[in-house]
C-alpha cells in the first residue's frame, strides 16, 4: 500500500469523522498516525464517567440459586455495578485507563482517578471474586472475561503509582477468570459463532492479548491450540448471513481476528484467502445501518461497525490490502458521530469500541 493511499483514507477520515456540534474526534498525526483529539477524548471518557456509578437501570443476567441473590447490584458487585450490565462496566474501566494513559492531562484526569481508585480497590475486587466463585460458570463467558483481561493487560504495564496498584488489586479476579478459560477450552467442543457476547473467537482474542503481553505462556499456548482446533479447517465464511439484526461482533471477521493472532503470517494469509475470498468478503465492506439508536438490540450494529472495523485494521496488518483500511474508515464514519449521551442504550459501551477500534488502527 502506498503512502498516497494511506494518506487519502486517513484524510477521509479526518474530514468525515466530527461530533454532532461539529468539533473533530480524530486528527491525523505528522507521521500518519490517527490519534483522538482532545475534546474527542474528553467526550469518550464523559460516557463512562457517566455511568461508571450509576447503578441503575441495571442489567444483572444472574442465575438465582436462593434469595440470597436478590440484592442491590452494587452489593453483588461493588467494582463493576455501573453503566448498566457487568461488562459494560468493565470495558468503561478500560477505556478510562486507556485515555488516562495517552491523555494524562485531559481535563477529566482528577475525576477519571477518583472513580478508578474508588471503584478498583482490593475489597471490592474480593467482592467481585465472591461473586465469580459463587455464580454459574458460564456466568459473562466470554465476553465478560474478555474484556477483564483487557482491563488486567491495561494496568499491567502502566508505570504509574496508582496504575500499578489497581493492577495489584485486580489480580485475584484476573486470576479467576485466567482459571474459567483454562478449565472450560479443554471441554468446549465446538466454538460459539453468533455476533453477540458468547462469540468463541472474540472470546480468545482479548486473552490471548492478555497471555502474550504478560508472558502465560500456558494460557497463550491453550488458546493457540483451540483457536486451530475450532477454526484452522474452516473456509468460505458465511459473510452474507451477516449481518443479523442485533449483531455487534462479526462471526467471520471476528474468526479472521484471532487467527491473524495465532498464525505465522505466511499462514494466516494462505488461510484467509480460503476463509473469506474476495467474492465473500465483498459483503462485510459496507456498513450496517442503524435505523433507531434508542433500541437496545437495534443499537448493537453501532457496536458492529465499530468491531468490524478493528478487525479490517488487525487483517491489514498481515494482507496489506488497502480495501480494509478504507472499509474500516468507512465503518467509523457511519458510527462515530452518533455515539452521544441521549440514547443511554448505546452511550454506556459503545465508546469502549471506538476507543479500541481507533488503537488498533493507529
Amino acid at each position: 500500500m502506498t503512502r498516497i493511499t494511506l494518506l487519502s483514507i486517513f484524510l477521509f477520515i479526518v474530514v468525515a469523522i466530527h461530533a454532532q456540534d461539529d468539533v473533530s474526534f480524530i486528527q491525523m498525526e505528522k507521521d500518519g498516525r490517527m490519534t483522538l483529539t482532545e475534546s474527542g477524548a474528553s467526550h469518550f471518557a464523559n460516557l463512562a464517567l457517566s455511568c461508571l456509578q450509576q447503578e441503575y437501570p441495571n442489567k444483572l443476567n444472574q442465575v438465582l440459586s436462593d434469595a440470597n441473590g436478590l440484592q442491590e447490584p452494587k452489593t453483588l458487585h461493588p467494582a463493576f455495578y455501573g453503566c448498566f450490565d457487568w461488562h459494560s462496566s468493565v470495558h468503561g474501566h478500560w477505556m478510562l485507563v486507556k485515555l488516562l494513559k495517552k491523555y494524562p492531562n485531559l481535563p477529566e484526569a482528577a475525576e477519571i482517578r477518583k472513580k478508578l481508585g474508588e471503584n478498583l480497590t482490593a475489597e471490592n475486587i474480593r467482592g467481585e471474586v465472591d461473586y465469580f466463585t459463587n455464580s454459574s460458570k458460564s456466568w459473562e463467558r466470554m465476553y465478560g472475561w474478555s474484556w477483564l483481561m483487557k482491563l488486567s493487560e491495561e494496568l499491567f504495564w502502566w508505570d504509574d503509582e496508582s496504575g500499578k496498584q489497581w493492577s495489584a488489586n485486580l489480580q485475584p479476579l484476573t486470576d479467576v477468570i485466567i482459571d474459567r478459560y483454562m478449565n472450560f477450552l479443554p471441554i468446549q467442543q465446538y466454538p460459539v459463532r453468533t455476533g453477540v457476547h458468547p462469540n468463541t473467537a472474540f472470546g480468545l482474542s482479548f486473552a490471548w492479548d492478555y497471555a502474550n503481553a504478560t508472558g502465560h505462556i500456558e494460557l497463550k499456548t491453550l488458546i493457540e491450540t483451540r483457536a486451530k482446533d475450532y477454526y484452522l479447517s474452516d473456509a468460505n465464511c458465511p459473510a452474507d448471513w451477516e449481518p443479523s439484526g442485533e449483531d455487534f461482533l462479526s462471526a467471520c471477521l471476528e474468526e479472521a481476528g484471532l487467527m491473524q493472532r495465532v498464525l505465522s503470517e505466511e499462514a494466516f494469509r494462505t488461510w484467509f484467502e480460503e476463509f473469506l475470498p474476495n467474492d465473500k468478503l465483498e459483503s462485510l465492506l459496507i456498513p450496517a445501518d442503524v435505523s433507531d439508536r434508542s433500541d437496545p438490540k437495534i443499537v448493537h450494529l453501532d457496536g458492529l461497525n465499530l468491531s468490524r472495523a478493528w478487525c479490517f485494521y488487525r487483517i491489514a496488518q498481515t494482507t496489506a490490502n488497502p480495501q480494509l483500511i478504507e472499509a474500516a474508515a468507512q465503518h467509523l464514519q457511519a458510527t462515530v458521530p452518533n455515539i452521544a449521551s441521549e440514547h443511554y442504550e448505546g452511550s454506556h459501551w459503545l465508546a469502549s469500541f471506538v476507543i479500541y477500534a481507533l488503537e488498533v488502527g493507529r
